[in-house]
């Protein structure tokens, strides 16, 4: 494969991948904004509607982080995925058998463990990086 199609093909995936995370960065504050309006017009604000608002600020800051270092911090989507399921213990917390809400707050602390792990190694990173930069 010459460098030209090389070149063309990565400039393609790029242009694809920042198509995308304006698509989802634009459709993420739709969501939010009718999420807002219900909650105007319902006058009533549960813990549920907090956290759903909270996964779509995460959503956008991840979108942030990409425009911003062109990377997503893996953490992100692992707050995202807490947070996920700490809504749907709230909402199915009622109907649902008590050993389904034990496997979910397992999930939670199963991601909480993946989210430390990876702050530790993203910290060993950086120290990495400045060691070379010192010598």
């Amino acid at each position: 494969m010459s460098n030209d199609v090389k070149t063309m093909s990565s400039r393609l995936v790029q242009i694809s991948e920042n198509a995308i995370l304006l698509v989802i960065g634009l459709a993420t504050l739709y969501a939010s904004g009718v999420e807002v309006k219900r909650l105007f017009d319902s006058g009533v604000v549960n813990l549920s509607d907090l956290f759903l608002l909270f996964i779509y600020a995460e959503v956008l800051g991840m979108v942030g982080a990409f425009y911003k270092s062109h990377r997503i911090p893996v953490t992100l989507p692992i707050i995202i995925a807490m947070t996920a399921l700490c809504r749907m213990i709230i909402l199915q917390s009622k109907d649902i058998d008590p050993v389904n809400i034990l496997y979910e707050a397992g999930g939670i602390l199963i991601l909480a463990g993946a989210a430390l792990l990876m702050s530790y190694k993203d910290k060993m990173s950086l120290e990495k990086i400045k060691l070379r930069q010192d010598q």
